[in-house]
């Protein structure tokens, strides 16, 4: 198949948009494999802001990062991601290259924990407003649950109504699959 699948289609995303040096956000590390590959692509001067509300995964990432001796490169944070604004310091702000979220439930976790449309939608306001320009949000979303669903067209409709001086927003999804495949929504500041 010559079209790139969605995972790493979101990942040649944020290397066009990500430097060696460069400031990102994980903003959901799950099991650690986004944080692991950001932490690469930032290289050893720069830093990866991790989150998640689940201790599991938090463990589960560091032991990743551990493995690959990447964690002097990211700092992890038991919160949710809708608290950006109150842990990224102040000198980062408007220095932020690119962000990921894999939105819906942790994989091998407990599925009734899921990322919830309020706290994605103020994560994204927050990330846009410390973004630097042609920095790219990428959004891997995961509807084949009913919280996933009310999620995904919460935030759909939330990225349809950004004004398109502030942002550019893409869909890229495969439409003739079954069982409601993932999907990228990639928001490039402007």
């Amino acid at each position: 198949m010559k079209l790139d699948r969605i995972l790493p289609f979101a990942k040649k995303l944020l290397e066009t948009a990500v430097a060696k040096g460069d400031i990102v956000v994980d903003a959901t590390v799950g099991n650690g494999h986004d944080t692991v590959f950001l932490a690469h692509l930032v290289g050893e001067n720069g830093q990866v802001f991790g989150y998640d509300i689940q201790q599991e995964a938090i463990m589960h990432t560091k032991q990743k990062l551990l493995e690959n001796n990447l964690l002097n490169r990211v700092t992890l944070f038991h919160q949710s991601h809708s608290e950006i604004l109150k842990t990224i310091p102040a000198a980062y702000h408007g220095k932020i290259a690119g962000a990921m979220f894999n939105l819906g439930y942790l994989p091998g976790g407990d599925k009734r924990i899921v990322t919830k449309p309020h706290t994605t939608m103020s994560a994204i306001k927050q990330l846009l407003s410390i973004l630097k320009r042609e920095g790219i949000i990428v959004l891997v979303i995961y509807h084949g649950h009913q919280e996933g669903k009310v999620e995904r067209d919460a935030v759909v409709q939330f990225v349809q109504s950004l004004d398109q001086k502030v942002a550019h927003v893409l869909e890229y999804r495969f439409i003739n699959q079954k069982n409601n495949p993932p999907f990228i929504i990639a928001i490039e500041k402007c």
